[in-house]
């Protein structure tokens, strides 16, 4: 397994579990799991905000949506488990989507109607009035969608991992070479092992190992900003709050009394505007007043891997024992159980084609 994100560290505890012998190699892995001190240069899961958008995404068929609402069913057991590791670790439900206007209130009312069944709903502005009284045409509310903290995802999976014997490796991979039937891993620190299979889990790193293989799969970096805020007015409780607020794109997720989350996924490429926080601040002119008072206490901006010319995520066996498993994009937190299973799916039927 290259890559110790959520997926790569999901994936590795995923197969462990069903008694395969798996190694991890990131450079990361010698690195505490936090955000402090750091207001840029995160990446993957220590800079997502670890949203679980599953039962509202708009499609109802193709491999996107089977993936979401597997992930969304595994969840719980997931979650379950991890605990023995992490006690805080949760699944914050719910999810309430703001309709920007008329057109997408429609489009919620549409898909509310075709999933009540996964606790998808309506509600009204006076609905919202005590919670978003900017909201003019009303939201979706999603009951079993919402949130997973990612560093205390991030550090369950790799106490799991410590437990199951799995080898962490906190070096980087350089090259991957074919070795007949196997896969030589060649270490930046100038080892190198030979595997059955490679599974990669690199996102904007993936073409540094498949290029020289003739297997290049493009991703482009997609920045998303994330503030921490101190509010000054406003909600002193969130009792009436869903665990996650979107609004035009925008992601409010409330973490203490008088604290919380706001982040978005807002502009293309590697590089932060001048001013990243002033269009989060007031969501283009729509923020209530003490959002946009609210005393900034942490910052932090991480890149997203887009693939280009295909669809979100990659999830392909480029050759026989190499497995590309990455470009998420947004949703490598919420994808990671689906992911998993894919994996283990994939390294089944090798098996059984091998028999």
């Amino acid at each position: 397994m290259i890559g110790a994100g959520a997926i790569g560290l999901g994936t590795a505890w995923h197969l462990a579990q069903q008694g395969h012998d798996v190694s991890v190699y990131d450079p990361r892995l010698n690195q505490s799991v936090d955000r402090e001190g750091s207001a840029n240069d995160l990446s993957g899961t220590s800079a997502s905000l670890g949203v679980l958008m599953g039962h509202v995404f708009r499609r109802s068929s193709g491999r996107g949506w089977r993936l979401r609402r597997r992930s969304m069913e595994l969840w719980p057991q997931w979650i379950e488990t991890l605990q023995a590791h992490q006690p805080d670790l949760k699944l914050h439900s719910g999810l309430l989507q703001i309709a920007e206007d008329e057109q997408a209130a429609k489009r919620m009312e549409a898909l509310a109607a075709q999933r009540v069944d996964l606790g998808l709903e309506m509600v009204t502005n006076a609905d919202l009035a005590a919670v978003w009284p900017a909201a003019r045409h009303g939201g979706l509310h999603s009951r079993h969608d919402g949130r997973v903290d990612p560093l205390l995802l991030q550090r369950a999976l790799r106490q799991a991992l410590a437990k199951q014997s799995v080898e962490l490796n906190a070096t980087a991979v350089v090259h991957l070479e074919r070795n007949d039937n196997h896969w030589r891993v060649h270490r930046a620190d100038g080892d190198s092992t030979v595997h059955n299979l490679v599974v990669l889990c690199t996102a904007l790193r993936s073409d540094v190992l498949l290029e020289p293989l003739g297997q290049a799969r493009p991703m482009t970096p997609v920045l998303g900003q994330a503030l921490s805020l101190e509010l000054t007015t406003g909600p002193t409780s969130w009792s009436n709050w869903p665990s996650v607020l979107v609004d035009q794109g925008f992601n409010l997720i409330p973490t203490a009394p008088g604290r919380l989350l706001l982040g978005a996924t807002v502009e293309p490429g590697d590089r932060a505007s001048e001013d990243p926080l002033t269009l989060m601040r007031n969501l283009n002119e729509r923020a209530p007043e003490w959002l946009r008072s609210a005393k900034v206490v942490g910052h932090w901006s991480g890149l997203r891997a887009r693939p280009v010319d295909r669809p979100a995520p990659l999830l392909e066996e480029l050759e026989p024992g190499l497995i590309l498993a990455s470009g998420h994009y947004r949703n490598g937190v919420l994808l990671t159980p689906g992911t998993a299973e894919w994996v283990a799916a994939e390294l089944e039927q090798r098996s059984l084609e091998q028999a």
